[in-house]
């Protein structure tokens, strides 16, 4: 699948966000967004989404119904349990026979097996951003965006939970867009790093190897 950001631009109150910009992903790696806080990195994700609309250009390769979106929030609903929340996310994809052996798989996959008939409020954090990845990858989706999904959690269950979202990727073909403003991160995603900078926001520079090489570089461009 091939994704294009073509001639876009959009304004908030007067102010260009974005003039005439132009950008493409990789659907082979995991694209990594990253700058410094109010450059516009969620707005593109949300322009990405359909979320949000724009005043010119176009995004090509890609539909709303196509994209899997997790967000820094769980976003579960309370009074339904986790198996409950993820029927809700799969229903209108699947027929009823084959929805519960795809939660099985999915919890199973992230170690939520047993977690099914629980409701968000008895999971800690960790354990409710897990339960967001299974409900992306329920969803038969060919894009799935993440805007700083691990922002809230400690570094150990950061990494361990990142970890379990690369597994998945191996199982399941799928191109992802990441925003986050942590450069070790983006370099642990092995993926493609996008830099963006200021108003009216501009590529930078994008690094698709030698990521840990080059560190210190991606930090300065995003001083």
């Amino acid at each position: 699948m091939k994704l294009e950001v073509r001639n876009l631009t959009k304004s908030y109150d007067n102010e260009k966000i974005f003039k005439n910009f132009n950008l493409q992903f990789s659907d082979e790696k995991v694209n990594c967004i990253i700058g410094e806080s109010g450059c516009g990195k969620s707005t593109l994700l949300n322009i990405l989404a359909h979320l949000i609309s724009v005043d010119d250009g176009k995004i090509l390769g890609i539909s709303k119904q196509d994209i899997s979106y997790i967000f820094q929030e769980d976003r579960l609903i309370e009074w339904l349990t986790i198996k409950e929340n993820l029927n809700i996310a799969l229903k209108r994809y699947y027929d009823d026979s084959e929805i519960e052996s795809r939660i099985n798989n999915l919890l199973l996959s992230l170690g939520l097996e047993n977690v099914k008939d629980k409701y968000p409020s008895e999971l800690s954090g960790g354990m409710k951003q897990r339960v967001n990845i299974a409900r992306a990858f329920g969803k038969p989706s060919k894009l799935i965006l993440m805007d700083e999904p691990f922002k809230s959690l400690d570094y150990t269950l950061k990494y361990k939970i990142i970890d379990e979202f690369k597994y998945m990727l191996l199982k399941e073909n799928r191109m992802v867009i990441l925003v986050t403003h942590d450069v070790e991160e983006a370099i642990y995603f092995d993926g493609n790093i996008i830099v963006l900078g200021k108003r009216p926001v501009e590529v930078k520079k994008v690094f698709s190897k030698d990521l840990y090489n080059s560190k210190e570089e991606i930090i300065n461009l995003i001083r």
